[in-house]
């Protein structure tokens, strides 16, 4: 679940901290600064990295957990870290990891049809972005449920309700009464890691923690490599923001 803002394990001496941006995790370079009397919180993006500036004798561990406690503004600097993609008549967006080409034709029906590697669709070419959009919801809303709803009844967990959003912070939630709720963006990603967060957020179901029996459990829902689906979030999530839509 992602409403562990901050998390750090313990690191050996070369390792960078983290920052978790929702699900993310970014690393910090500390900079203590004999000068310095509060904290100073700046995103490098040509580095990829977070810089935190504190005072000389400053506890890392207070500047750190101050500066997790910044989601609104850590989410909206690393979403500036990835060039905006408008979706419209001959663009590309992905689906299931893989680039698809929007072909618009306004002899076409106005529905959005997936023909192999093409979105095919008709009607005004000023909606196309708009209609992709709910499209794609439609399409991940129905899968995602879908997967949630088979995973929870393999581990004989009960679930909630199950809906859509677009959080810039977090891949999905959990809350206390068993609903869940994902980033409908997951649907861009290839298959393998969309399942592993849905597995994440079921895991939930029972473990509410982050804890050790959370993570085994996490690894006997999903049918794949869970650090190598992260990982490829890590890397590569931001990137499913930068598409919009209209």
């Amino acid at each position: 679940m992602s409403n562990a803002l901050f998390k750090r394990a313990a690191p050996p001496a070369a390792e960078a901290p983290q920052i978790f941006v929702g699900d993310d995790a970014w690393p910090v370079r500390l900079v203590h600064h004999a000068r310095s009397r509060r904290y100073r919180l700046v995103f490098d993006a040509a580095r990829a990295e977070l810089r935190l500036t504190l005072p000389r004798r400053g506890s890392a561990a207070k500047a750190l957990r101050w500066a997790s406690e910044q989601q609104d503004w850590l989410a909206e600097q690393v979403g500036k870290a990835v060039v905006p993609v408008d979706i419209g008549p001959g663009a590309h967006v992905p689906l299931f990891g893989v680039e698809r080409r929007i072909l618009w034709d306004a002899a076409l029906p106005r529905a959005v049809r997936l023909d192999g590697d093409v979105l095919m669709l008709g009607g005004p070419a000023d909606s196309v972005g708009r209609r992709v959009e709910r499209w794609l919801k439609a399409q991940a809303l129905d899968l995602m449920a879908a997967e949630s709803r088979t995973i929870a009844a393999r581990a004989g967990l009960d679930i909630g309700r199950i809906g859509v959003g677009d959080p810039r912070s977090r891949w999905g939630s959990c809350t206390a009464t068993g609903d869940l709720r994902y980033s409908w963006r997951l649907v861009m990603a290839p298959d393998h890691v969309r399942r592993a967060t849905v597995a994440h957020e079921v895991a939930h179901l029972r473990h509410m923690d982050h804890g050790r029996a959370f993570h085994a459990l996490v690894d006997a829902l999903h049918d794949g490599d869970v650090a190598a689906a992260r990982a490829w979030l890590r890397r590569e999530g931001r990137g499913l923001h930068r598409y919009r839509f209209g």
